[in-house]
């Protein structure tokens, strides 16, 4: 039995409609807080039970009989997601896995000038500490965070943005069918995987040059220092916190931590994975 946890989210969704081209629907189990949201699961013959990471008598329930577990990272930061994602690992081990997997991100490491990054980090400690084997998929960083961060450029004309880096923009469809292979073949990876990523990396200089061919208008890129990016968040009703955590994309992608680029996805996929113009265009071919 496969466990995917977070089954009806982006990721996990994909992931596990993937797993099912892969192993059969009665050795597939997900791990959802609201069961209801599995239901289309449920009736392909895929085991939906209740389990929240914050409670860990639902996450025995929701993994029990597993020979792997697959925790997705929640949709937070800092120590709250380090400690939903210990409790995940708990569970796993208390369900007797053979091995757990986590989606990680590259770039992990504690001294990361993004927060997410150390979170993983900390989240990969934990796994070494479990006992169990494990395998970290380094996913690249998401495409469709690039797409969020045009934000209303298609209107104005101009992506207005702190300095930024080079960054392996990696699409969904991929990484969930890199997961659904490496959980398919059990083993395949031990520890963390390398970079996940596709095939170039883009500043958004290259993303403005991008929308403006997809679109026919010309897109520029601005750039604002950093303390004014901050303010404007912050003026626009974004929690302090959330603007610093903003920031620190930016500071990780000048200090070229998004910009590995390595073939192991394309191996894994036996294709080129998708490039970020294609996400772009699929995007703005309807704006």
């Amino acid at each position: 039995m496969i466990i995917v946890t977070g089954a009806t989210g982006q990721l996990g969704h994909q992931i596990v409609e993937r797993l099912l081209t892969r192993v059969p629907a009665d050795r597939v189990g997900v791990s959802v807080r609201d069961p209801q949201k599995a239901q289309a699961l449920a009736d392909r013959g895929v085991r939906v039970r209740q389990g929240s990471f914050t409670d860990a008598a639902g996450l025995a329930h929701a993994f029990e009989g597993a020979s792997q577990v697959l925790i997705v990272s929640v949709d937070t930061l800092g120590e709250e997601a380090v400690r939903q994602h210990r409790a995940a690992i708990d569970g796993a081990v208390a369900a007797g896995a053979r091995r757990i997997l986590y989606t990680s991100h590259m770039g992990a490491g504690p001294s990361s000038r993004f927060q997410a990054c150390r979170d993983h980090a900390a989240t990969e400690e934990a796994l070494r500490a479990s006992g169990v084997p494990f395998t970290s998929l380094r996913n690249g960083f998401y495409a469709a965070s690039a797409v969020r961060f045009l934000g209303h450029a298609m209107e104005s004309g101009q992506i207005t943005l702190p300095a930024d880096g080079p960054v392996s923009w990696t699409a969904h469809p991929d990484l969930a069918d890199a997961a659904a292979a490496i959980l398919a073949a059990e083993g395949l990876f031990d520890g963390p995987t390398p970079p996940l990523t596709a095939a170039q990396a883009l500043t958004f200089d290259d993303i403005a040059a991008i929308a403006t061919e997809v679109t026919g208008r010309t897109i520029t890129r601005t750039t604002t220092p950093d303390d004014q990016f901050r303010k404007q968040l912050v003026s626009n009703g974004a929690p302090a916190e959330t603007a610093d955590q903003l920031l620190g994309i930016f500071a990780a992608g000048r200090a070229g931590e998004f910009a590995a680029v390595d073939p192991t996805l394309a191996t894994l996929l036996g294709r080129e994975p998708i490039a970020l113009d294609t996400v772009l265009r699929t995007h703005l071919s309807g704006k």
